[in-house]
């Protein structure tokens, strides 16, 4: 399976799709529109596809990891983008430090769950 792999890229929903692409935008993602329903953002060599699917038990099962190289400047910046502020049901959950490494958790406009990680 290794052979010739270059990226794996999820499908998440949105309850608002105007609303969650300008919040993936405001985050530092790069969006391409696929189509009226469909984008891909990016960021570096990462990527993932948001529709413009309100699917209510996918939405609110989904979890995103994201591997940072330092949580806490992280989560300066996202303290700094004011993204509660700006958008509705969107929430910062302070940085925990685990026996495996450190996190801090966003819940996007539509609630999915990105975890932002730095391992030890």
């Amino acid at each position: 399976m290794q052979n010739g792999v270059k990226s794996i890229r999820p499908f998440i929903g949105a309850k608002d799709f105007k609303i969650s692409r300008s919040f993936y935008r405001d985050l530092g993602f790069k969006e391409t529109i696929l189509n009226a329903d469909m984008s891909v953002f990016r960021v570096g060599q990462l990527a993932f596809y948001l529709q413009n699917a309100d699917v209510k038990d996918w939405i609110d099962n989904t979890m995103i990891f994201l591997e940072v190289d330092d949580v806490k400047q992280y989560w300066n910046l996202l303290l700094d983008l004011n993204l509660p502020e700006k958008y509705e049901g969107v929430k910062l959950t302070p940085i925990r430090v685990l026996d495996w490494g450190k996190e801090c958790f966003l819940h996007d406009p539509s609630g999915i769950l990105w975890h932002f990680g730095q391992f030890n």
